[in-house]
């Protein structure tokens, strides 16, 4: 049997390594437009800062491919599908044959309709082309200005700033981190930015570039006008859909899954940010772009390859990051509107400190932490877990907060827990 896949990172990773605790002998082909080893996309914006080196951002042992018995076909794109004829098609004209086959094309930054997008040192970062791209062109002293304010591009600004660029984000929202922070988290985080001179415009974003060949600035909607060496286009990011578009692989806002990862197509999967999985916490099909989640779905769609049975039990939004001092964890729900929702919060402002706990039908269904992130472990337990924290929600703020507060029946499960992932 060949088993091909399309895209060489995280959700590969989990596909290969799940298909060869099982089966050594199918053949396995992965195919991507990237000439890279598989590395750690989290990591760019560490690269670009000169925080960590290319070597240190391989993801998995550099004989990973020969260990797994793996064909690599790099630095060629895949163009189209037959699922018909179970074909994929690149773009040298060649053609791969496929048993059952893996779409992991990921995600392509959402770029929007301004004027000048064609001037140089206009830039994306996604991926690791970009960030050398990026690198070169900035110059400690230069200006850059950041279009977008949510992780993208907070992660492009705190790799600027290393390398002492005068950085200028710009979120059309009202605060940057908006999918996942609220006001006041946000708040927090921005300060530590402002207070290393990174400056953040909000409520607006761009609406032209100026210059000729090269960027030399951007005019804002508000009308103010903002000096740029680099612009750093960061809106966000859509799955990666283009190598299904004229195919019967039903789609939404990304590739359609079942629990078992696979499309509307026999034999064929989808897994990580191209994919639409199950997300609990909405109890409906949705995009979350988050590295874990992209290797459980590949790891599923790896063992449903091979004719295993394990259904994905779903997922939901987790995040973590930081900058410098300022560590933050979130997850879930964040920032609900609805009514239903209780809230339990506590800012701490001497110690630059936010908790902040989504609970609904007495279940926690998201939280928020910023400088006390110690517990997160255990808060993304309740979720995951669906735990009911009645007699123990009033507790959630307390410093000290851990296990000594569980009841009796619950603390001895969790801490069976503990000692089965140990």
């Amino acid at each position: 049997m060949r088993i091909v896949i399309i895209g060489n990172s995280v959700a590969m990773v989990g596909a290969v390594e799940a298909i060869r605790k099982y089966d050594t002998s199918s053949e396995i082909v992965v195919i991507s437009d990237e000439t890279y080893h598989v590395y750690s996309r989290p990591l760019i914006s560490y690269y670009l800062g000169n925080l960590v080196s290319e070597n240190k951002m391989i993801y998995r042992e550099k004989d990973f491919y020969r260990k797994n018995k793996v064909e690599t076909i790099f630095g060629i794109k895949v163009v189209s599908i037959d699922e018909r004829k179970k074909e994929v098609y690149l773009e040298n004209g060649d053609s791969i044959s496929f048993d059952k086959l893996l779409i992991a094309t990921g995600g392509k930054p959402i770029i929007p309709p301004v004027e000048g997008l064609n001037k140089k040192n206009v830039h994306t970062f996604i991926k690791m082309d970009d960030a050398k791209k990026l690198k070169e062109a900035a110059k400690p002293g230069s200006k850059a200005v950041i279009v977008g304010g949510g992780l993208i591009g907070f992660k492009a600004a705190e790799g600027l700033h290393h390398l002492g660029v005068d950085v200028t984000i710009v979120e059309l929202a009202d605060r940057i981190l908006s999918t996942i922070l609220d006001t006041e988290g946000a708040s927090l985080v921005s300060q530590s930015l402002q207070n290393d001179g990174i400056k953040i415009i909000t409520g607006t974003t761009v609406d032209k570039i100026i210059g000729d060949e090269y960027v030399k600035g951007v005019l804002l909607k508000n009308g103010q006008e903002l000096e740029a060496d680099n612009l750093i286009i960061a809106i966000g990011v859509v799955p990666n859909v283009d190598v299904v578009k004229n195919t019967s692989i039903s789609i939404n806002r990304g590739i359609l899954v079942d629990n078992t990862m696979k499309t509307s197509v026999e034999d064929v999967y989808a897994a990580g940010d191209v994919a639409e999985g199950y997300d609990m916490l909405v109890e409906s099909n949705r995009v979350v772009p988050i590295w874990p989640n992209a290797y459980m779905q590949g790891e599923i769609a790896g063992l449903s390859m091979i004719g295993i049975n394990k259904s994905f039990k779903g997922i939901f939004p987790m995040n973590s990051i930081g900058y410098k001092n300022t560590n933050m964890i979130t997850a879930g729900i964040t920032n609900p509107q609805q009514e239903e929702f209780e809230i339990i919060s506590k800012i701490d402002h001497n110690r630059r400190s936010y908790k902040k706990f989504v609970v609904k039908e007495n279940r926690l269904v998201g939280f928020i932490l910023i400088n006390d992130i110690d517990r997160a472990g255990l808060f993304t337990g309740f979720i995951k877990n669906e735990t009911d924290i009645t007699l123990f929600k009033k507790y959630l703020l307390n410093d000290d907060f851990g296990f000594i507060y569980l009841p009796k029946e619950l603390r001895k499960a969790k801490m069976l827990d503990l000692e089965v992932v140990r």
